[in-house]
């Protein structure tokens, strides 16, 4: 296959580049500047090339021959500063619901290359018809407990807002809602997957690495079971 991944430099983006390439896929890997350090590194089946995901003109552009693009969009890479992408993103909350807006716009030309959107997991309901991004109270207990400031809670639902601009579409979307806890860690290829509620372990919680988060996309891609549907994965 052909696996276009925009944020090809971020936690998960990087990792979903690696995964791909481990597999045997050919990848066009975009993010805001292509010339950055290793990007120009020649590599077996991996092609760097500079993408601005808010420009659907510029997404139509780099859909010929890709059978699937994955978006790990961020205003920033938290993976190198985790503070600027937290202030960019509370700074433009709906930046998220334009890019996606974008990218369905992009594939009106292009209708038969699949999407996959890695999104939030404020928007997963902790119960039918509980969902933590509209509750206050439930959000702010979230973002005390994972250190980040309650001000952050306008870019989760900006992250909700851009699923819900994938609802409306017909187009062949997949949006993957991470697990509350995700950072880089082991690759293990053992985690289960879930629908519009979080996958908890044993101890309650909402966790995954980035590696088996790329993993669980590689399987959609490679198989797609969520089409027009939300995912997650957790331990």
């Amino acid at each position: 296959m052909h696996i276009g991944v925009i944020g090809a430099t971020g936690t998960i983006g990087s990792r979903v580049v690696t995964e791909a390439l481990h597999r045997g896929h050919q990848v066009s890997a975009f993010s805001r500047d292509a010339t950055g350090p290793g990007r120009a590194e020649r590599r077996d089946r991996i092609t760097w090339a500079s993408l601005d995901v808010l420009d659907a003109a510029d997404i139509a552009r780099v859909l010929p021959g890709l059978d699937v693009l994955i978006s790990g969009f961020q205003p920033g890479n938290a993976a190198r500063d985790i503070e600027d992408t937290v202030r960019r993103s509370i700074a433009d909350p709906t930046v998220y619901a334009t890019a996606a807006q974008a990218l369905l716009k992009a594939l009106e030309s292009h209708p038969r290359t699949r999407l996959i959107v890695i999104g939030g997991a404020g928007s997963l309901e902790l119960e039918p018809g509980v969902v933590r991004a509209d509750s206050d109270e439930l959000l702010h207990a979230a973002l005390d407990r994972i250190g980040l400031p309650r001000a952050y809670g306008a870019a989760v639902r900006g992250h909700r807002d851009a699923l819900n601009v994938l609802r409306t579409s017909n187009r062949l979307w997949t949006y993957f809602s991470p697990a509350e806890e995700i950072a880089p860690g082991e690759r293990t290829g053992r985690f289960r997957l879930g629908g519009d509620q979080p996958v908890l372990d044993a101890e309650g919680r909402s966790r995954i690495s980035a590696e088996d988060a790329a993993v669980a996309l590689l399987d959609e891609a490679e198989l797609p079971r969520f089409v027009q549907r939300r995912f997650t994965a957790g331990y």
